[in-house]
């Protein structure tokens, strides 16, 4: 959901996205300092369009038999322990190829968590991605479940899975351990000169070469996007539906759109929320999101300046378009010299960057913002430490869940790597000047990112979406948007031919989030396969 690291990737690339809900329950903790036979696919889908025959070569993998049990054992976290405890919900791992070409070879194993339909008739399983990539989407379901409308829980086994080397999935990326990801945090590349692009791509290669020896080459090279899309598809049979319904937020959407070129006959019902557009180029995504921050940014700054009497003053000054100017003198002196954190760490300016980004997904978040600006300018760093530790999925004593090698690691396969010298200046200059509040103020530092050096090539390009033979699908696409730009949506809707419902709101993701208006039309879509008018149009209620 956050923007990364640039120790870790240029500041182009594209930034970690995830559903507002999945984030926010790591968000309040940190700050509180058996397969059922589906009944109704085939009358509930199109008759005239049966599913597809499942490939011979995999039978053994769409015909796996499941067991299912207590979900103790599949937290990823201390915080999410007590969730996946909770009696309502079960779990398993599905077998899957680890290489589709090679179906004889390795195996991976996709975890599952399930709370059963609780009423009637049930539809079938409605599956869940909330983003990332990396995110997983067991503990999504874990901790969002409740928080859905009830019909959805009545009518479908709701499911989250993590996607092929996440959460409780194996084999697991996980390329750095708790020491290593502190240290990362701390690492600042802001020389331009040839000595300072040399230094960052000195790191860059260590990274990706980390990741080769600890994860593997032959794990690496499958997956991403395109592998995990199969892999759906054998979850959908496993549990014993004829045909597919997914909620996919964010990256979920381009998990979602693949599954729809490979299955368009396996579909019943798509919601993809927070759209990825699959024809632009790395460099055509990454500074449409840049510079889709920077307005973030600039309607914070706005509220900030405007914000009531009572509260304390804007720490960034009553004029807004001073705004990013006034954030760039507070927080670039930290690239010399951080501030204390209280835990024996120090706020390092990419985290106090990565932090403020954070804040910037939902306008829920922005007077934690203010507050951490704040803190910052008397020479602490607490808020925004906490917020950069939500994005690291770091918790209290000190340990991380894979989530960010999860994301470098599929990112790097799932984009053509930029590793001309001459384009990757041009992307960083580009991103530098779409979003400024998070520039050093030193000058662009030209280095290419880990996939540059990723010891296998990628096996997604940009393209338009074939999907011939699918179902109505619903897009949702949120106006001020800052991670997924409202845009994208509006082009993935054209696309894929579906429906488009315009939210008009200051976040990432909204669906099944608590706006009656959007919920009633994405669940009559989903139980009722009703399609929203022409031209549906929803508003998120303000901070």
């Amino acid at each position: 959901m956050f923007v990364g690291s640039r120790s870790r990737r240029s500041p182009g690339r594209p930034a970690r996205t995830t559903t507002v809900v999945a984030a926010a329950a790591a968000l309040v903790a940190l700050l509180g300092a058996c397969a059922d036979a589906s009944i109704g696919q085939g009358a509930a889908g199109d008759p005239a369009q049966p599913p597809a025959p499942n490939p011979p070569e995999l039978a053994a993998f769409y015909d796996q038999q499941l067991t299912w049990g207590p979900c103790g054992g599949f937290a990823g976290s201390a915080a999410d322990a007590a969730a996946f405890a909770d009696p309502k919900f079960d779990c398993t791992r599905v077998n899957v190829p680890l290489d589709y070409a090679k179906p004889d070879g390795p195996t991976a194993q996709v975890a599952l968590l399930r709370q059963k339909a609780s009423g009637g008739p049930r539809i079938g399983s409605l599956f869940f991605d909330p983003g990332g990539p990396g995110a997983s989407g067991t503990s999504y379901l874990a901790n969002a479940s409740s928080r859905l409308p009830p019909q959805l829980g009545q009518r479908f086994d709701l499911v989250g899975f993590d996607p092929r080397g996440t959460g409780a999935s194996t084999p697991k990326i996980d390329c750095l351990d708790d020491r290593e990801n502190d240290e990362e945090r701390t690492k600042v590349f802001a020389d331009p000169s040839p000595a300072g692009v040399a230094a960052a791509e000195t790191d860059a290669k260590s990274y990706a070469d980390r990741c080769a020896q600890r994860v593997g080459p032959d794990v690496l090279a499958n997956m991403g996007t395109r592998d995990a899309s199969k892999d759906m598809d054998i979850l959908r049979a496993a549990v014993g539906d004829q045909k597919m319904n997914y909620v996919g937020y964010s990256y979920g959407t381009e998990l979602g759109t693949a599954y729809a070129e490979a299955f368009p006959q396996n579909v019943r019902s798509l919601v993809l929320d927070g759209a990825i557009d699959p024809t632009q180029t790395t460099v055509d995504s990454s500074v449409k999101q840049a510079a889709g921050f920077q307005l973030a940014f600039e309607n914070y700054a706005k509220s900030c300046a405007t914000q009531p009497q009572d509260r304390a003053p804007c720490p960034l000054g009553t004029d807004p378009a001073q705004a990013t100017r006034a954030f760039n003198t507070i927080i670039q002196p930290l690239i010399d010299k951080p501030v204390p954190v209280g835990d024996g760490r120090t706020l390092s300016f990419e985290d106090a960057v990565t932090g403020a980004t954070q804040a910037l997904y939902v306008s829920e978040y922005w007077p934690i913002l203010s507050r951490g600006i704040s803190e910052v300018a008397s020479g602490k760093g607490r808020i925004l430490q906490i917020l950069a530790d939500s994005y690291y999925e770091r918790d209290e004593q000190g340990r991380y869940t894979n989530m960010l090698e999860a994301f470098q690691s599929i990112s790097c396969v799932n984009q053509k790597p930029v590793t001309d010298p001459a384009e990757v200046r041009e992307l960083n200059e580009k991103a530098d000047q779409a979003a400024p509040y998070r520039s050093t103020g030193r000058g662009v530092v030209a280095a290419k990112d880990p996939c540059a050096f990723w010891p296998v090539p990628p096996t997604s390009e940009p393209h338009t979406p074939n999907v011939q033979g699918l179902p109505p699908v619903v897009v949702v696409s949120v106006t001020g948007d800052p991670a997924t730009p409202y845009q994208a949506g509006v082009d993935l809707a054209q696309q894929l031919k579906g429906s488009l419902i315009k939210v008009n709101g200051e976040q990432h993701t909204a669906s099944l989030q608590g706006n009656a208006c959007l919920d009633d039309k994405v669940a009559a879509y989903l139980i009722d396969l009703k399609s929203p008018d022409a031209g549906a149009e929803c508003t998120l209620d303000p901070a």
